[in-house]
C-alpha cells in the first residue's frame, strides 16, 4: 500500500518543489535590477586639489549614472552583488567659485574635445559590514581627456528602508596620469598640484 501511495504523491512532491523552485527564482529577479540616480541635490562629485597658494574645489552636479545592483539579502539588508555600472559627467559640469579657473581648467582637460568623464565597472565585490552597510571593492576604467586608466575604488553603501542605495567613496589620482599638465594661473604665479582628490555622493534608486 505505502508502495502504491509514493507512487502517487511523488509526483505531486516534485510538482510542488518545482513551484518553489520558480517562485524563489521569480523573487530573486524581481528583487535585483537597474538603479538609477534619483535626482537629489544631494548628487555630486567634488574635485579638491592644492596649489602654491590655497587648497581649491570643484564641484558638479547631475551626474548619471547606472549601476545593477543584485537582490537585497534579508540576512544582511545590503545587495549580494553589482553586476555593471556605468557613470558620467559633463566636463563643464565642474564649477568653482573662479570662472578664471573653470575656464582654465576645461582648456587643461580638453572639455570641447571631450565633453565627458567617464567610468566603467569591470569587476566589484561586496563585503557586508553591519545591517544595511556594506563596501564595495570596485575595478574600472576611468577615462578624462581622452584618457583611459584602470584604476581601484573603495566605495561606503548603505541601503535606506526604501531600498534606495547610498554610496560615497573617495579616490585620489594624478593629472599627468591622465595626459593633462597642471595648469597655472596669475601669470604663472599660482600652480595647480599634481594630484587631486575626486570625491562623491550617489544616491541610487530602482
Amino acid at each position: 500500500m505505502r508502495k502504491i501511495l509514493n507512487h502517487f504523491l511523488l509526483p505531486v512532491r516534485f510538482k510542488y518543489l518545482f513551484v518553489f523552485i520558480c517562485v524563489t527564482a521569480c523573487i530573486e529577479l524581481h528583487a535585483q535590477g537597474v538603479y538609477r540616480l534619483n535626482g537629489s541635490k544631494d548628487n555630486s562629485v567634488k574635485v579638491s586639489g592644492k596649489s602654491n597658494v590655497h587648497d581649491w574645489t570643484m564641484i558638479a552636479k547631475n551626474p548619471v549614472c547606472e549601476a545593477n545592483f543584485g537582490a537585497i539579502s534579508q540576512e544582511s539588508g545590503v545587495p549580494k552583488n553589482l553586476g555593471s555600472l556605468n557613470f558620467s559627467l559633463k566636463s563643464k559640469s565642474l564649477k568653482s567659485e573662479s570662472g578664471s579657473m573653470n575656464n582654465r581648467t576645461y582648456k587643461a582637460i580638453k572639455a570641447d574635445d571631450y565633453p565627458e568623464i567617464d567610468f566603467k565597472l569591470s569587476e566589484a565585490t561586496i563585503t557586508p559590514l553591519q545591517k544595511n552597510k556594506f563596501s564595495v571593492n570596485a575595478i574600472g576604467t576611468l577615462t578624462i581627456a581622452g584618457v583611459s586608466r584602470i584604476i581601484t575604488l573603495q566605495v561606503n553603501g548603505e541601503v535606506n528602508a526604501d531600498n534606495a542605495i547610498l554610496c560615497t567613496g573617495q579616490k585620489k589620482i594624478k593629472l599627468t596620469d591622465y595626459g593633462i599638465q597642471p595648469p597655472s594661473f596669475m601669470l604663472g604665479a599660482m600652480k595647480v598640484g599634481n594630484e587631486l582628490t575626486i570625491s562623491f555622493t550617489l544616491n541610487f534608486k530602482k
